[in-house]
């Protein structure tokens, strides 16, 4: 079959890199069910149960050529995934075949494996995560002078820089970046707890012996590269650990959405325009349109992101005692989903900050028509230096910027307001005098400043510290 007569989804075919649906693909997640396996075995061996090397050795002969269809066809009996694979793995290994699973319960796999394809696709989350904050640094650094007009409200507000702007976006992700590293840094592993969280079966296969056992937890995660195992359980890792992992997703998907919003608010104004290939179509009818089709898709799948992080919170408030069944099904569906949508976001992130097109001369024109509201605390002090009343001047100079506000909203004329002070005799200035005050560099306060320092202060050491993350590139399907 082509595949093309059932359902695909779009997370695999449009979005996520080929890189993180390794991380989720049934290779991936069986193998490592494979070496969880061996690590236990090994651990088994190692204090004192009567497993052989030659068992290990045969079991580490076949982590990787995983019989997929002796495990379905036994699946199909059974009803059951863990014991399928168990009895898959004994056909290629019969020497092992009675020791695989050894005191075990299916968490000690599907748990454990989790966990370790969390951590895996948390690296790559944060690869990505620190190249789109390298990216917005450069793009901050080179418009850190460029003067614009700022909004509040989506209202003319006092001018800030291009690349002051684009440090609000930075240190968002930044934010994002120390809760990613944190809650990775504090992943452990379940270990192998048996079926309530209380290692009864390993009592049983070691004699009572409370010291082995008390080795079989550190010496399994040290096996599969973690520093420890969640001290206590029932027969899961608490689902609040999924909650964890997914709230981070959830922020930088919060991030990318505010990030995507501006740049479409940008495009409209014809300020800032994401990248926009030779041959690519804004849209079927309107030819001339040039569409944000990316930084729309970042809200799109941002939006999915955000709401996804609910599923493993309410099946964390729901779980009943030790373990119910019923966060399965959910875990297999919320957990990659949001990993897979994060990483097409961050890809489309890398693409668009990467090819951002900035259009001064615009930026300069809508700055300049309303810099003259701006500029009228500055005039006024003139004024008075010149010799006006302060009192009086503030009076006229209100008065003056409502009749140019209506001849600009009402008449559709351009902002007239230096022309009306200066042919005000009150101020006691030159169109010629006005005109000097129209510096927007004037208006921006710190901006540039701003940017400077956080760059040096805060950005730059925190790449610096990750520098063997930097230097990758995105390629996105549509």
């Amino acid at each position: 079959m082509s595949g093309t007569d059932r359902y695909s989804s779009p997370l695999s075919e449009r979005y996520a890199s080929r890189e993180m649906q390794y991380i989720f693909s049934q290779d991936m997640k069986f193998t490592t069910w494979r070496k969880l396996w061996i690590a236990l075995a090994e651990t088994e061996m190692e204090l004192g149960l009567p497993i052989t090397q030659e068992q290990i050795d045969e079991m580490k002969a076949h982590v990787s050529d995983i019989n997929y269809d002796v495990a379905r066809a036994r699946e199909k009996e059974v009803r059951h995934d863990v014991m399928s694979h168990v009895y898959a793995y004994g056909v290629q290994c019969p020497k092992a075949k009675g020791i695989i699973h050894l005191g075990a319960t299916s968490c000690y796999v599907g748990d454990n494996t989790d966990i370790i394809i969390m951590n895996e696709a948390l690296k790559l989350v944060r690869k990505k995560l620190v190249n789109v904050i390298a990216e917005l640094a450069k793009f901050a650094e080179a418009q850190k002078a460029q003067p614009t007009l700022a909004f509040t409200h989506f209202q003319p507000a006092q001018p800030t820089t291009v690349g002051k702007r684009a440090t609000l976006w930075m240190q968002e992700f930044a934010m994002d970046l120390e809760d990613l590293e944190y809650v990775q840094s504090t992943l452990k592993l379940l270990g192998s707890k048996g079926t309530t969280g209380t290692q009864a079966s390993f009592l049983e296969l070691f004699d009572g012996d409370q010291e082995k056992i008390d080795k079989i937890d550190p010496m399994i995660a040290e096996k599969m590269g973690f520093s420890a195992c969640y001290p206590v359980s029932g027969q899961t890792y608490s689902r609040k650990v999924d909650t964890r992992v997914a709230n981070v997703l959830a922020g930088i998907a919060a991030s990318a959405h505010k990030f995507s919003n501006d740049i479409r608010l940008l495009q409209h104004l014809k300020e800032i325009e994401e990248p926009f290939e030779k041959s690519q179509i804004g849209s079927s009818a309107m030819a001339y349109k040039r569409n944000p089709m990316r930084s729309e898709r970042i809200a799109s799948l941002s939006r999915y992101v955000m709401i996804d992080a609910l599923n493993p919170a309410i099946t964390s408030a729901t779980q009943w005692f030790e373990r119910t069944l019923d966060d399965s099904a959910n875990k297999r569906l919320s957990i990659p989903e949001g990993f897979l949508a994060v990483d097409g976001i961050l890809d489309l992130m890398l693409n668009v900050v990467d090819g951002l097109v900035v259009y001064p001369k615009v930026i300069e024109k809508r700055l300049m028509s309303e810099l003259p509201f701006m500029a009228t605390e500055n005039i006024m002090m003139d004024a008075v230096k010149a010799g006006g009343d302060r009192q009086e001047l503030h009076e006229r100079i209100r008065e003056l910027s409502m009749e140019a506000g209506k001849a600009v909203k009402v008449e559709g004329k351009d902002n007239d307001l230096l022309e009306r002070i200066a042919a005000d005799p009150t101020f006691n200035l030159s169109l010629e005098d006005l005109k000097k005050t129209m510096d927007p560099a004037r208006y921006t306060g710190r901006a540039e400043r701003q940017v400077d320092a956080y760059l040096a202060q805060v950005i730059r050491p925190m790449l610096e510290e990750r520098k063997e993350l930097l230097g990758m590139t995105a390629e996105i399907n549509v």
